[in-house]
């Protein structure tokens, strides 16, 4: 959800707010997504009707929110996260170039099908190296990816593609992957893919599990999903924070 203005490409966010993710965080969570997770921990409202949600951002507003946001909650770390941040791409840039010389670290959470579709979003991000990309794998295989998301199973071929384009280009990642509806074989395989791109990748993927929000389960029940494991909110283990 962007729109052009005098000062560029602003972005729609619902909202701004400290997390404890990362060891503490300060995030921007932003309106729109190329996906419809089935999974995902959005509200109907922000996943169906993002247009309907928050208000539009510059890029310099956007910035200043999340680092002074970070500076009074003492965090060194920033991101946009809640919808898919490289949507947008001028914006995102814009927000990037605005945190330059702040010592802040920039964590791009994205599914990282944009990234795999076009090398150059990859390239401009090699620009920033503050920037670290967490890519987040919707499954471990094709099948599981339109499973989860309901989308092409090629969308799971670009997010493979991203992890390649950001070794190319120098951009510091690591991949993350939804494991709640996948089988011990399925894991392996996709950690057999990763090996074939970079042998580290393998050794560094964050493993998720579901997190089990009244209105995740009840999404889950409309598309008969059974996850074989998940968590209460007040009670995600420590490894997965």
């Amino acid at each position: 959800m962007t729109r052009d203005s005098a000062t560029g490409q602003d972005r729609l966010y619902y909202r701004f707010r400290p997390a404890r993710w990362y060891g503490g965080i300060f995030t921007a969570d932003c309106s729109g997504c190329g996906l419809l997770c089935r999974f995902c921990w959005l509200s109907d409202d922000a996943l169906f009707k993002p247009d309907r949600v928050g208000k539009f951002y510059s890029s310099e507003e956007a910035a200043r929110r999340v680092a002074s946001g970070a500076r009074r909650r003492g965090y060194d770390q920033v991101r946009i996260s809640g919808g898919e941040p490289t949507i947008g791409f001028p914006h995102l840039v814009g927000v990037l170039e605005r945190l330059k010389g702040e010592n802040l670290r920039f964590i791009l959470e994205t599914n990282g099908i944009l990234l795999g579709f076009d090398e150059k979003y990859a390239r401009e991000l090699s620009a920033y190296d503050f920037v670290h990309a967490r890519v987040s794998f919707k499954g471990t295989s094709r099948q599981e990816f339109t499973l989860l998301t309901g989308a092409e199973p090629g969308g799971f071929d670009l997010q493979l593609g991203s992890l390649k384009n950001l070794k190319r280009y120098g951009v510091s990642f690591h991949p993350a992957v939804m494991t709640s509806f996948s089988t011990r074989q399925s894991f392996a395989t996709f950690l057999a893919q990763l090996r074939s791109i970079d042998d580290q990748l393998a050794d560094n993927v964050e493993v998720e599990e579901l997190i089990l929000y009244p209105h995740v389960v009840r999404r889950l029940d409309r598309h008969q999903l059974r996850p074989a494991t998940g968590h209460q909110p007040d009670r995600v283990p420590p490894r997965l924070i």
